[in-house]
């Protein structure tokens, strides 16, 4: 019996569905791979970035919305979709993405990199001679791991693991047992490369390759011997990974989300990805197996996997085709190699990455675990990766008899085996290690060093807006705070104490925490500039984040353009905010910045009547973010390095003419275009901080 649907809390007009938002972000960066005066190997990598949202986007996004079609909801978005209404809007969308992804690799991208000597040679113009290395290369590093499963009553369609290779192939005749079934399933060992580099001597290239796919398809009678091959059809696809874990009813959360990690690879299936010559026969068939729908099936002229291309940038030596190298420079107040405690006690240092070097956070905690006077360590992890030197440092401290305690989130969406990992080698040299709390992932990113100084105890923090892990520093931008303000290192020492212990929330003098003050607190913010845009004065509201979606905040957003306040919105991905609406939001303007690095600051500005109310989070304004989740918002409140955010976090943002993308109030993101001076953020970045003179 479908359940019944709610009565909305706000009016359904004034927000923009969360998932055609997401879409339209795929779309800007689809652009990137689009713009021809973009890097050429740049190009190709922005196009794997879109297939690797988009399967990120069925296995979370669009798995949610199947399930709730399964159970026969009718609860209706925020904007007043019901599921199904929404499923066939985004169908149709991701496979118009699609197609217009497919068309620029084709006849653009691959064609261009031709003409500069990387060369993905088609079957149908191998040489003899390549012919002859392709099976050779055939029958020696891929037949003999390769399982055919012919399907009969004795072999049943196989389970096929979440976004692995496969083909379908159809078959004629009989075997030697007298079988004769018509069909048979490959699977392609996640061992096996997807890409293959060619010998030079056979190309005269130096950067020629073969797909995966195009070698099994030329030799994939080889499997069947005795038998015709009358067709072979690539063929992927995609899982619901989205896990449940009841954490108040198991015993072991660790344990328990091992086990479910397991069956994370065999999710209902939410998409189907085929070759675009497959038989209609076969399409039924995979499509009967899979329980999927026509709209779940995206036929594509290609290899099913783009992701997989990410690997040629990296293995091409072509610098010309890249993005120019940059070194992150060194904070100037680091820069005298003075000890890193005497210089955060001298003043508050902030870290602007990936234009300034990671280098400094990872110095406090390797002085942290070789300082004898430090006496505790404490810090989250969130994503960290499976080779990381934090956690080699953490494990350092422990076994060196600091303190060490760590807050490990287990739930961190496709990092939980790395997590999981990473707890139990803590846990082995005898850190306290703790899972947050139940029903909320920690998402904070705090860094807790207590060091014995002068008779007494002082607190160093470190204060971030994204993840302590090394190799995203240097894609990502972010900032992170340094310092030994007594006052916050007590909020973070009692946020700590919060997720470690038991017993009510202590009152916090500068942090704002979710899920308790977190959202009051922004929305009060809002409201304040409101009513100092109502007597007269000027009210002004800068916010930076990924994505922008709980209905209150925005309804405050709105009453606040309406009293008169100033709002920009800078959203790199998501935003169920209307702007320029009038008599609603004529006085917000939103835009999304799409350019070499992942937009990743969370910033909040309010004017405040001349108080410039600044604050720096690892939280988006999202349901999620304020009320599921352990989020701290950090206010900056040196002057100096209050200056620092807004020049260098929000005005080049503000100002760019050539990444950015406004939102109108028809729901479309046009991009600017320069029509005086380029002005490109992450550009003037680069060069003013690195000295680098090219994003």
């Amino acid at each position: 019996m479908p359940l019944p649907t709610p009565e909305p809390l706000f009016r359904r007009d004034h927000f923009i569905n969360r998932e055609l938002s997401l879409l339209q972000f795929q779309r800007r960066v689809l652009a990137q791979a689009a713009d021809p005066a973009m890097p050429l190997l740049e190009r190709l990598r922005f196009l794997c970035i879109v297939s690797s949202n988009l399967d990120e986007f069925f296995e979370v996004r669009v798995a949610g919305v199947k399930e709730q079609m399964r159970l026969g909801s009718l609860t209706m978005t925020t904007d007043g979709l019901t599921p199904t209404a929404l499923h066939a809007l985004t169908s149709r969308e991701v496979h118009s993405i699609i197609a217009e992804q497919y068309a620029l690799l084709n006849d653009t991208i691959l064609p261009a990199l031709a003409a500069e000597g990387i060369v993905f040679l088609r079957r149908s113009a191998w040489t003899d001679a390549q012919h002859l290395w392709a099976r050779d290369y055939f029958m020696r590093e891929v037949m003999p791991v390769l399982t055919p499963i012919g399907l009969d009553p004795a072999h049943p369609f196989p389970r096929v693991l979440n976004k692995s290779l496969n083909f379908a192939v159809e078959l004629e005749g009989r075997d030697a047992f007298g079988r004769d079934s018509g069909a048979a399933i490959v699977q392609a060992p996640r061992a096996l490369p997807r890409v293959i580099r060619v010998p030079k001597e056979l190309t005269g290239l130096d950067d020629a390759f073969v797909f995966l796919s195009s070698l099994l398809h030329a030799h994939v009678g080889e499997l069947f011997g005795g038998m015709n091959v009358v067709g072979c059809y690539q063929f992927r696809v995609t899982r619901n990974s989205d896990m449940f874990v009841d954490e108040e009813e198991v015993k072991d959360l660790r344990a328990t989300l091992k086990g479910e990690l397991q069956q994370r690879h065999f999710g209902d299936a939410v998409r189907l990805e085929l070759a675009d010559n497959c038989s209609e026969a076969m399409a039924g068939f995979l499509m009967k197996q899979f329980a999927l729908d026509r709209a779940d099936v995206y036929r594509v002229p290609g290899i099913v996997n783009l992701v997989r291309l990410n690997q040629v940038p990296d293995w091409v030596e072509r610098p010309d085709l890249k993005y120019r190298s940059f070194r992150p420079a060194q904070p100037k107040e680091l820069a005298k190699g003075d000890n890193i405690f005497a210089s955060v006690r001298k003043q508050d240092i902030l870290l602007h990455h990936p234009f300034q070097s990671f280098e400094p956070v990872i110095g406090l905690l390797k002085a942290a675990a070789d300082d004898p006077d430090v006496v505790a360590v404490k810090m989250t992890v969130y994503r960290t990766g499976t080779d990381s030197v934090l956690m080699e440092h953490l494990v350092r401290a422990a076994q060196k008899g600091k303190e060490v305690t760590v807050v490990v989130e287990l739930m961190a969406r496709f990092d939980e085996e790395a997590n999981i990992g990473w707890a139990a080698q803590l846990e082995e040299v005898g850190a306290h290690v703790v899972y947050g709390v139940v029903g909320y992932k920690t998402h904070a990113k705090m860094l807790l060093v207590v060091r014995r100084e002068n008779g007494g105890l002082r607190r160093y923090v470190h204060l971030g807006t994204g993840n302590y892990h090394p190799r995203t520093t240097r894609f990502y931008t972010d900032f992170g705070l340094l310092t030994a303000n007594e006052e916050i290192g007590a909020d973070v020492a009692e946020v700590f104490k919060q997720l470690t212990g038991l017993g009510q929330a202590g009152k916090l003098k500068h942090l704002w925490q979710a899920p308790f003050t977190l959202q009051p607190n922004v929305v009060a913010a809002i409201r304040e500039e409101a009513e100092i845009a109502r007597a007269g004065r000027k009210g002004r509201i800068i916010v930076k984040v990924n994505a922008l979606l709980e209905p209150e905040t925005i309804e405050a957003l709105y009453e606040a353009s309406q009293a008169g306040v100033e709002i920009d919105v800078i959203a790199r991905s998501v935003c169920a905010l209307k702007p320029g609406v009038p008599g609603l939001s004529d006085n917000i303007r939103v835009r999304s910045i799409v350019g070499r690095f992942l937009e990743h600051h969370r910033i909040f500005y309010f004017q405040a009547d001349g108080a410039d109310k600044l604050y720096l989070s690892s939280a988006d304004w999202m349901e999620r973010n304020f009320f599921k989740r352990i989020e701290v918002a950090f206010p900056i409140l040196d002057p100096k390095v209050k200056r620092r955010v807004m020049k260098e976090g929000l005005r080049p943002y503000l100002g760019d003419n050539c990444q950015a993308w406004e939102l109108d109030s028809d729901n479309h993101y046009r991009r600017k275009n320069p029509r005086s001076t380029r002005r490109a953020a992450q550009e003037i970045l680069l060069k003013e901080l690195t000295g680098s003179t090219g994003a």
